[in-house]
């Protein structure tokens, strides 16, 4: 499965009101391994960053002077999204964003490109009830190193992002064994004689029980506590 990662920079808020992207970060995962094949643009927003806005991103207006427009960049970026979930946190306002991007440019809005959008705001706030579920408030939470992060960058938040997905869904990987589909009915059916067979028992060591038991505990708290080995335990 293929997802990309997504985040944005903005002039402000309000898209509605005339705000504009300056910046777009895309992160690839496919089958939830980072691939390396990211898509980064700085885009000139035709229009001044609000001060605070500038306060958040740090992008100033003089440097986007010269960066190519949205429409300079719709259709490679576009072409990147094709057929992917897109991972997004508070993906309505990058949505909304995107959207109204689009609809300058009279195309379809993003939904009709990509398969499906994850929100991981909601996500978190439902594996987090109550608690600070921002970008950086996850990445303590989870572990995940963000110390490089002084001021908001659309790539970069995009790779922290996606560090932080997949460890909020890390329990949500599905244990399959491939079958070759290509096999008879009496093949898959053959039984194999063991009792003649001296299998080894390889008992794990100190350090995999002690890895494992971290696996574990972050599947616990991914679960909130309702691993069911647990309760059987």
């Amino acid at each position: 499965m293929r997802q990309v990662v997504l985040d944005t920079e903005t002039t402000g808020l309000s898209p509605e009101n005339g705000d504009r992207i300056l910046e777009i970060g895309c992160v690839e995962l496919v089958n939830r391994k980072l691939t390396g094949n990211n898509l980064h643009f700085y885009i000139n927003p035709e229009r001044d960053s609000h001060e605070e806005a500038l306060k958040v991103h740090g992008i100033s207006n003089e440097f986007l002077k010269d960066k190519p427009k949205f429409a300079q960049i719709s259709n490679d970026l576009l072409a990147y999204l094709k057929e992917s979930q897109v991972i997004i946190h508070n993906a309505p306002f990058d949505i909304g964003f995107l959207n109204k991007e689009l609809d300058r440019l009279s195309l379809p809005n993003i939904s009709q490109y990509v398969t499906g959008v994850i929100d991981t705001l909601s996500m978190a706030k439902e594996i987090y009830p109550g608690k600070r579920n921002s970008l950086d408030a996850l990445c303590d939470r989870l572990e995940v190193d963000n110390s490089d992060r002084t001021l908001h960058g659309a790539l970069l938040d995009a790779e922290l992002l996606a560090d932080v997905y997949i460890n909020m869904t890390r329990g949500q990987d599905a244990l399959l064994i491939e079958v070759d589909q290509t096999q008879t009915s009496s093949e898959k059916s053959k039984k194999v004689d063991l009792t003649k067979i001296d299998l080894p028992v390889i008992f794990a060591n100190h350090d995999e029980l002690q890895k494992h038991e971290e696996v574990m505990l972050q599947i616990d708290k991914s679960s909130q506590g309702n691993s069911v080995w647990r309760q059987l335990h």
